[in-house]
């Protein structure tokens, strides 16, 4: 079974990179590079809630969720264990 975090970096990139993984680290900000604008995060919400079977609560869509990998990674494994 593939890691969250590996389908996660695989939208983006295929998403909102084109498909060119470029420097995308597990800590890149998608704001603060340009590569998620908000509009895409409204994108990301639907995959995360979608793919994961979970819903996300607009008091839950802050940068220190939803702004990297690794944010993303701690927020999912936070929202599955508390589901």
């Amino acid at each position: 079974m593939e890691q969250p975090k590996n389908k996660i970096r695989s939208f983006i990139v295929e998403n909102f990179l084109f498909g060119e993984e470029n420097d995308l680290t597990d800590d890149t900000s998608f704001l603060n590079e340009g590569i998620i604008d908000s509009t895409g995060v409204l994108e990301l919400i639907e995959f995360l809630e979608e793919e994961f079977e979970i819903e996300i609560d607009d008091d839950d869509m802050i940068p220190e969720n939803l702004d990297s990998l690794n944010n993303l990674d701690k927020f999912l494994k936070k929202i599955i264990i508390t589901s």
